[in-house]
């Protein structure tokens, strides 16, 4: 097991990984025999995974509530729905939440628990490889309304995070390539020993050798944690764990979140922010074909081709990036780490999708 921890202060929480199944006493030593617990899950999650977190847990006020699998769930009648559990169970400061499941459930479990009773506390095990690596981490929680993705939230820290490469065994292959994408990203904004890890395991990667997967999670997180601590509410350095997130929300947008998933877009994202790096005279042209290609070694999608400027332009627009009129964008230099501008030449976003 490693231990890496993210936060400060009296909101400072440790992250625990491990190359096998939790152990029994993972969550125990956490909590007390007599809090009420809620187990937030979804219809994804597989039953076998459930039974034995309900197994590892010694406690005589288990609660269960399971959602429907997908971004739908992250909505304010979901939200609605799990604060009425709450206050049928009546549960209260002392008690606490488990989100065990992808991103969705991440998000929405924080976000009641940033909300009930102004705060209770909450653990995160995420079993998607993409939730492993960013959305655990970092205390970003959210619902989405028909307005846009994530646009009601809070920045809250988790109590624990319990990360298990265990759960990935039965991810799909779409779902663990969107994951991948993910970890490439931490891989171009700084993370040379990430980098490194890639290039020369691609192949114990794509069949998710466990102590491979152990190594570019921590690796990953490593990145995440130190940039999040520092930054907590995404007013400064966090701004660079976006790169390729701008042009992948608008693919996303694009394809009105279906057909594509979160991370197959951000890395279609980080293939156009690193042409457009190449473009604008950040990064060599060797340099651009070294991101392509540690990509595409993943197997991983790097053609953008059907998303020209034309069409993504209205959704970028819309960005949350956009500040005073001009869209901010995070791009990468020669030493492979990122910066956030708003100096760039229009046409060579134009040639980059183009």
């Amino acid at each position: 097991m490693t231990i890496l921890s993210a936060g400060r202060g009296t909101t400072k929480y440790n992250i625990h990984i491990y190359d096998k199944k939790l152990p029994k006493n993972a969550i125990d030593n956490h909590i007390g025999k007599n809090n009420k617990i809620l187990i937030i899950t979804d219809s994804g999650v597989p039953k076998k995974f459930l039974d034995e977190l309900k197994k590892n847990i010694k406690n005589n006020n288990l609660y269960f509530l399971i959602l429907q699998n997908g971004e739908r769930s992250k909505s304010f009648i979901t939200y609605q729905k799990i604060i009425n559990k709450l206050i049928q169970y009546k549960f209260d400061r002392s008690d606490l939440l488990i989100a065990f499941g992808g991103g969705v459930v991440g998000d929405i479990t924080g976000f009641v628990a940033s909300s009930y009773l102004r705060g209770i506390k909450y653990i995160q095990i995420p079993t998607t490889l993409l939730a492993q690596v960013d959305s655990s981490v970092g205390g970003k929680t959210a619902i989405n309304v028909k307005e846009g993705k994530n646009l009601i939230g809070a920045f809250y820290n988790p109590h624990l995070v319990l990360i298990s490469t265990y759960f990935l065994s039965t991810l799909s292959e779409r779902e663990f390539k969107s994951g991948l994408g993910e970890v490439v990203k931490y891989a171009l904004i700084g993370n040379k020993k990430l980098k490194k890890i890639i290039e020369k395991n691609p192949i114990e990667i794509i069949q998710r050798k466990s102590s491979i997967l152990k190594v570019i999670i921590e690796e990953s997180i490593k990145t995440k944690s130190k940039i999040v601590t520092q930054d907590e509410r995404e007013s400064g350095i966090r701004a660079i764990l976006n790169f390729g997130h701008t042009f992948g929300h608008a693919i996303e947008a694009k394809n009105n979140y279906k057909k594509i998933t979160h991370g197959a877009a951000i890395t279609l994202g980080m293939v156009i922010a690193s042409k457009l790096s190449f473009y604008e005279g950040h990064i060599e042209d060797y340099q651009l074909d070294n991101v392509i290609n540690m990509i595409e070694s993943l197997g991983l999608n790097t053609d953008h081709s059907k998303y020209s400027y034309s069409k993504l332009k209205k959704y970028m627009a819309s960005d949350k990036k956009v500040k005073d009129g001009k869209l901010n964008l995070i791009l990468i230099d020669k030493k492979f780490n990122a910066f956030k501008t708003s100096k760039y030449n229009i046409k060579n976003i134009t040639r980059a999708l183009d």
